[in-house]
């Protein structure tokens, strides 16, 4: 009467199969994964609780693979299947945090649900499909990332400035922390006896862990200008961190893509100022280039993850600074559909 298909029981025999089917199987590698990389919880071995736990995640799995399999039938509902970023997970004290409207922005732009110009034609709920601000097409994607009357008018500017902030903010604190001076003299031989293992130490250390003496500058509110010890150019990335006594200097530059747009950002990014790489490197300096995209809708690329973790932000901070970026572009991403169909822009 309820019209609810699934069945408890049947996904869990089902789930309780397939995982002796896995314990048969063995372990599988993908790709360039050697022997040994990927640990299998067998089912044979397995306490009450362990599987409790595997059939849980087995369900949760066959779900996510079955709601996968029908989006990519969908048109424009299923193009988030195309988006190649990590996944951004919603807790339940995120959920209460948010406000009706941004819930329903996120939720509805993920699934091209919002009632753009060209849906609403679509729908059959209007006549004319271009966008308030150009005669283009008004669509979602077109409004958010697109729309060139929008990007003199410096919209994507302003969420581009509120997302670099986030991330500036996060790395100057990573900069200004205490670091211990690194200690000089003579090494000593550790020798083991007999049947002993060396234990090995493995050292967290990232670029900023290398120096002390770190400078930083961000290409916000004023005209960002490249330091001239360095190299003289006109190319102005978003952040600047360098040590003139180590001669090492990190580049960071962001942008705020479509999310399908996210690689090939990357790969432009990395081009313009592929250059500037090398000078800085023949005039004697380490030099490091992290091109970072958080997509409008708030989904950081793998690049932003790589980026903190190689300048030392692990951990805790490192999640926090990268939600921190995520709910920047979601919100200012909202605010500008909000104000979608206002001819003039006074940035807040």
């Amino acid at each position: 009467r309820t019209g609810r298909k699934w069945s408890v029981c049947q996904a869990v025999i089902q789930a309780e199969s397939s995982l002796q089917h896995k314990d048969i199987v063995g372990n599988t590698n993908i790709g360039k994964e050697g022997l040994g990389t990927r640990k299998h919880r067998r089912w044979t071995t397995a306490s009450t609780s362990e599987r409790r736990s595997l059939v849980q995640g087995e369900i949760r799995q066959a779900e996510e693979m079955e709601r996968s399999a029908k989006a990519v039938q969908l048109g424009p509902q299923g193009n988030w299947t195309r988006w190649n970023v990590p996944e951004r997970k919603l807790t339940w004290s995120e959920l209460w945090s948010y406000e009706p409207f941004q819930l329903s922005f996120l939720m509805r732009s993920v699934y091209d649900l919002l009632p753009s110009p060209t849906n609403l034609h679509l729908w059959k709920m209007s006549e004319d499909s271009s966008c308030p601000l150009c005669d283009k097409a008004g669509s979602m994607r077109h409004i958010l990332s697109s729309c060139h009357t929008a990007l003199s008018q410096g919209r994507y500017r302003w969420r581009h400035d509120r997302v670099l902030g986030e991330m500036a903010h996060a790395l100057e604190k990573e900069r200004r922390k205490e670091r211990p001076q690194k200690k000089s003299g003579s090494h000593f031989i550790n020798f083991l006896r007999e049947g002993e293992k060396k234990t090995t130490k493995t050292s967290g250390t990232g670029i900023l862990d290398e120096a002390t003496n770190w400078e930083m500058r961000v290409d916000l509110k004023h005209q960002l200008q490249f330091p001239e010890e360095i190299v003289h150019t006109t190319l102005r990335p978003d952040i600047v961190i360098w040590s003139t006594l180590s001669k090492k200097v990190v580049l960071v530059e962001l942008t705020v893509p479509w999310e399908e747009r996210a690689e090939e950002a990357y790969e432009l990014k990395m081009s313009k100022y592929q250059e500037l790489v090398e000078e800085c490197k023949n005039r004697g300096w380490n030099t490091w280039l992290f091109p970072v995209e958080v997509g409008c809708r708030g989904f950081p690329a793998q690049s932003a993850w790589r980026m903190f973790g190689a300048l030392g932000v692990r951990g805790r901070a490192r999640k926090a600074a990268i939600h921190d970026m995520a709910t920047a572009a979601e919100r200012a991403s909202s605010w500008l559909w909000k104000l979608r169909n206002k001819l003039e822009w006074k940035p807040t």
